[in-house]
């Protein structure tokens, strides 16, 4: 017998892909009745509570959550609370999704056992900066080897883009940090390994991202990204891997050589050295896009290693003066029922 699934969208001001995404959903060739649809609305100001209203008007298996945090991990909270499913598939609004996504989550679940599923985060792009982008994002120096990057990679892992989840690991582990600004899902990842469970990530699971479009936007990304990794590191005392604060080490390591003279004839030798590394990583895998976008790629590799770097001091910084989560994560109560009346 097939499990019921909720699907849970954390959602705001989302008026321009909404129903591209929700129409993703009802695509699914997953039976339709066994799916519902739960989209946690961080009180939009533009149009997307009157899109979703009125595509629920037509598929009741739409359900508004209010998120008033606006954060996505607490939206995800209140969707799990809700959910009637004993899957819960984490979808965002800014992806494409395969037409057989979920049934390929529930599969995979059966068959591995694992706590968590999920697929590559394959990056598409539209235009030329977005592009250059996936390229710098297929190589080691972009992702730093992370497993979940890779649309070839397959097996057990310490984490995975979006996931699919079983409804028992809120119950045992607890749910995601309602308070966490960004790197909510690796956390709550790193949860379920140290007890003991286990994440699967399939190359038969596909779902496509669209990057940001400029270094502006990428640049504030990713200092988000090092702020909620240094928090998770705060947090859980420790990563599964050091993969997150190389980025950390590379920054306070040069701003070290600036600010002590007796490094001062070191600096030149490691500017150099990392600018013919980047250069020559940048033109390995940006010539594939063509010669005009190598320097694009190129400097994309300084500003995500600098902005995550300086995001997971600041994290570092704020989190160590202010801790703001719970000694504990609060855990799913046993699932309600829905009573259909006579």
């Amino acid at each position: 017998m097939q499990p019921r699934v909720t699907i849970a969208m954390p959602a705001y001001n989302e008026e321009h892909y909404i129903e591209a995404c929700i129409a993703s959903v009802q695509a699914q060739d997953y039976p339709r009745e066994l799916i519902e649809i739960l989209v946690a609305d961080g009180r939009s100001t533009d149009k997307t509570r009157d899109i979703l209203a009125r595509l629920g008007m037509d598929d009741p298996r739409i359900k508004i959550i209010d998120n008033p945090e606006r954060l996505q991990a607490a939206g995800l909270g209140k969707m799990v609370k809700a959910a009637q499913g004993d899957v819960i598939v984490r979808m965002d609004v800014h992806c494409e999704y395969a037409p057989d996504y979920v049934r390929k989550c529930v599969e995979t679940l059966e068959q591995t056992g694992a706590e968590n599923v999920g697929g590559a985060q394959r990056a598409k792009a539209k235009t030329f900066f977005q592009r250059a982008l996936c390229a710098a994002l297929t190589s080691p120096l972009g992702v730093g080897g992370a497993s979940y990057r890779s649309a070839d990679a397959e097996g057990f892992v310490d984490t995975v883009f979006l996931g699919a989840f079983r409804r028992r690991v809120f119950e045992t582990v607890g749910m995601w940090d309602p308070k966490a600004i960004t790197n909510e899902d690796t956390e709550l990842n790193q949860r379920i390994l140290e007890s003991g469970g286990t994440i699967f990530l399939s190359r038969d699971i596909v779902v496509h991202y669209y990057p940001r479009d400029s270094l502006r936007t990428l640049a504030k990304q990713y200092f988000k990204y090092g702020r909620g990794r240094a928090r998770t590191l705060l947090k859980l005392g420790r990563f599964t891997n050091i993969r997150p604060a190389i980025p950390f080490f590379m920054v306070t390591g040069g701003a070290a050589m600036l600010a002590m003279p007796p490094l001062w004839p070191l600096a030149p030798v490691a500017l150099a050295t990392y600018a013919l590394a980047t250069g020559a990583e940048a033109v390995r895998v940006g010539r594939d896009v063509g010669a005009q976008a190598i320097p694009t790629v190129w400097s994309i590799f300084p500003v995500l290693h600098v902005s995550h770097g300086i995001g997971f001091a600041a994290g570092l910084w704020q989190y160590l003066r202010k801790p703001d989560w719970p000694e504990e994560p609060e855990k799913l109560g046993p699932k309600r029922v829905q009573l259909r009346a006579v």
